[in-house]
C-alpha cells in the first residue's frame, strides 16, 4: 500500500510540474473524458467505432476531439475540413497510429501501411506504383483477370444449374486471390469450394478482423509489453502462416533461378521483378521485404474488392428496379455473344454510378487515420501533434447535409455528375486521398467493374426462398474493413446470353 501510495504522490507532483507553463489550447469540442480512460465508455458502447464516432459527430459537430487513453483523437466528418486539412498540412501526416498488432513480426517496419513517409516508404510506393500498379502492367495483365473472371462465371453457373445459392462475397474473393497469386507467381492459390481457399480465406477475414479490434495496447502505451488482449501474438500467428507460404514458394523460386541460372526460371510474374531487386545489393531490398510486401498485397486486394462486390450485389437485389437498369445498360453495350471486357467499363456509366453509390454507402474502410507531425490549427482549433486524425468517410457517406436520402440506394445521384471517388472530390474518398491514397486504386477499379459486370450480364439473380429485399440482414461486423455480418447468399439464373457465351 505505501509502494501504491508514494507512486500516485510522484505522479501527481510530475503532472502539476509538466503541466506548468504550458498554454492552454482550443481543442475541437467533444465529450468530456473521464481522467485516464478518457472517452473509453462513450465510444465503447458501439461495437463498430465508425458508427460511434458519427454518432457523437452528431452531437458535438464536424470537428470533434475525443480521448482514448493516452491518445487524443480529432474526428473529422465534414469534406470541406477534410479538403483544408488533406491541402494544407498533408505533408505532415508522415505516419499512421501506431497499431499495437502491425508490430507483430516487425511488420511496421516494412509496411507501406505503416512504415513512415520518408526515403523507405517512397521506394516502396514507387516500385508499387511502376511495376505493379502502372497502366501498362494492368493492361498486359488484362487476360488473367478476364480468365479469372470467365472462372467465376463458370462457378456461377455450375449453381444455377443445381438451384443451389452462391456465397457472393466467397466466390468473389477465390477470384481476387487467384488473379493476385496469378500476377505475382503464376499459380492459383485456390479453387472454388476448396479446403485450401477456406483456409485463406479464414486467415486474411481473421487477420483483417483481428487487427481491426479495438486494442487497450494502443492506447496505455504502458500495456503494450503485456498486450492484454492477446491482438498482437492472434496477428503473429496469422502473419507466420502466410510468410511460410510465401517462404515456399520464394524458395522454388530460387532453386529453379538456380538450377538455370542464364534462362532463370522462365517466369515473367512479378515474384522475378522482386527476386531481382533482392540480387541488386544496390537497391536495398531483401527477401524478408519481399514477404512482407506481399503480405500488404494480401491484405489490401483481396477482402476489400469481395467485400465490396457482396455489397453491391447486396443493395442491387434489395432494389430489383436498380439491377434490372445496370442489366439493361450492359445488354445494350455488350449485346450477345461475347463478355464483358475492361475497355467497355467506360461505356457503363449506370454501372460506374452502381459502384460509387456503394462505395458510399458501404467504403472499405469506414475510417481514415493518419497523425499529425506538429500542432495544426483547423477552423479556428488547434489538433495537437501526435493527435491521431480520423476523416470519418463512413459517416460523409451518410449525413443528410451532403447527400439526399443519404441511406437510400440510389445510383442516379452519380450520374451526370463531377463527383468521383479518385481522392479530389472529398464527398467521396473510398480510397483515401494526398500522399498516402491507396497505391492499388486502378487495380481495384478494374476488378470491381469487371467481377461486377461480368456476374450481371451473365446471369439473372434472386435472393433464397423466402428470403424478401426489405428482410436481407444487413447488419456489419467489425474490422479493418466493412464487412457484411451475414454473407449473401444469392441464386444465379441462366439467361440467353449466358447460352450465347458457351
Amino acid at each position: 500500500m505505501p509502494t501504491i501510495l508514494c507512486f500516485w504522490l510522484i505522479a501527481i507532483a510530475v503532472f502539476l510540474v509538466c503541466g506548468r507553463g504550458h498554454k492552454p489550447r482550443k481543442l475541437p469540442p467533444g465529450p468530456s473524458p473521464l481522467p485516464i480512460l478518457g472517452n473509453l465508455f462513450q465510444l465503447g458502447r458501439e461495437k463498430l467505432y465508425h458508427k460511434a464516432v458519427t454518432k457523437l459527430s452528431k452531437v458535438y459537430g464536424p470537428l470533434m476531439s475525443v480521448k482514448l487513453g493516452n491518445q487524443m483523437i480529432v474526428v473529422v466528418s465534414s469534406p470541406n475540413l477534410v479538403r483544408e486539412i488533406c491541402q494544407k498540412y498533408d505533408h505532415t501526416f508522415y505516419r499512421r497510429l501506431d497499431l499495437d498488432a502491425s508490430r507483430a513480426l516487425d511488420h511496421h517496419k516494412f509496411s507501406i501501411a505503416w512504415i513512415p513517409t520518408g526515403k523507405k516508404w517512397n521506394d516502396i510506393r514507387r516500385l508499387f506504383k511502376e511495376q505493379i500498379f502502372s497502366s501498362e502492367r494492368l493492361n498486359a495483365s488484362q487476360g488473367i483477370r478476364q480468365e479469372k473472371v470467365k472462372q467465376l462465371c463458370d462457378y456461377a453457373h455450375e449453381h444455377s444449374i443445381s438451384g443451389q445459392p452462391l456465397n457472393v462475397c466467397a466466390a468473389a474473393f477465390t477470384t481476387s486471390l487467384n488473379f493476385l497469386s496469378n500476377t505475382l507467381f503464376s499459380i492459383d492459390f485456390a479453387h472454388y469450394d476448396s479446403n485450401s481457399c477456406k483456409n485463406l480465406e479464414e486467415i486474411i477475414c481473421g487477420l483483417t478482423n483481428t487487427m481491426g479490434r479495438p486494442n487497450l495496447a494502443d492506447f496505455f502505451p504502458g500495456l503494450k509489453f503485456f498486450d492484454p488482449q492477446g491482438i498482437r501474438h492472434e496477428t503473429e500467428v496469422y502473419f507466420v502462416k502466410l510468410l511460410e507460404a510465401f517462404e515456399d514458394i520464394i524458395t522454388q523460386r530460387l532453386q529453379a533461378r538456380g538450377a538455370s541460372p542464364t534462362s532463370g526460371s522462365g517466369k515473367s510474374d512479378l515474384l522475378e521483378v522482386f527476386l531481382d531487386l533482392c540480387q541488386h545489393r544496390e537497391a536495398g531490398w531483401s527477401y524478408n521485404d519481399v514477404k512482407h510486401f506481399l503480405l500488404d498485397l494480401f491484405l489490401g486486394a483481396t477482402d476489400t474488392t469481395s467485400s465490396t462486390v457482396e455489397w453491391a450485389m447486396v443493395e442491387l437485389l434489395r432494389s430489383p428496379d436498380k439491377k434490372e437498369k445496370a442489366r439493361a445498360e450492359i445488354r445494350e453495350v455488350i449485346g450477345q455473344g461475347r463478355s464483358v471486357k475492361e475497355s467497355d467499363i467506360s461505356r457503363l456509366p449506370y454501372l460506374q454510378a452502381v459502384v460509387k453509390e456503394t462505395l458510399r454507402l458501404h467504403p472499405p474502410a469506414p475510417i481514415v487515420p493518419r497523425k499529425a507531425d506538429t500542432d495544426i490549427e483547423v477552423d479556428s482549433y488547434i489538433l495537437p501533434k501526435d493527435s491521431l486524425i480520423v476523416f470519418n468517410l463512413w459517416g460523409m457517406g451518410r449525413d443528410s447535409n451532403l447527400w439526399l436520402n443519404p441511406d437510400s440506394f440510389v445510383p442516379e445521384r452519380f450520374l451526370n455528375s463531377e463527383s468521383d471517388d479518385k481522392g479530389q472530390h472529398f464527398k467521396l474518398t473510398p480510397f483515401g486521398t494526398g500522399r498516402r491514397i491507396c497505391v492499388g486504386y486502378a487495380l481495384a477499379q478494374r476488378m470491381l467493374h469487371l467481377m461486377l459486370a461480368s456476374l450481371l450480364h451473365n446471369f439473372d439473380w434472386k435472393l433464397e426462398d423466402g428470403i424478401k429485399p426489405e428482410d436481407v440482414d444487413m447488419s456489419e461486423r467489425p474490422g479493418l474493413t466493412v464487412q457484411k455480418a451475414v454473407p449473401l447468399m444469392a441464386i444465379p439464373i441462366r439467361t440467353s446470353i449466358w447460352k450465347s457465351l458457351k
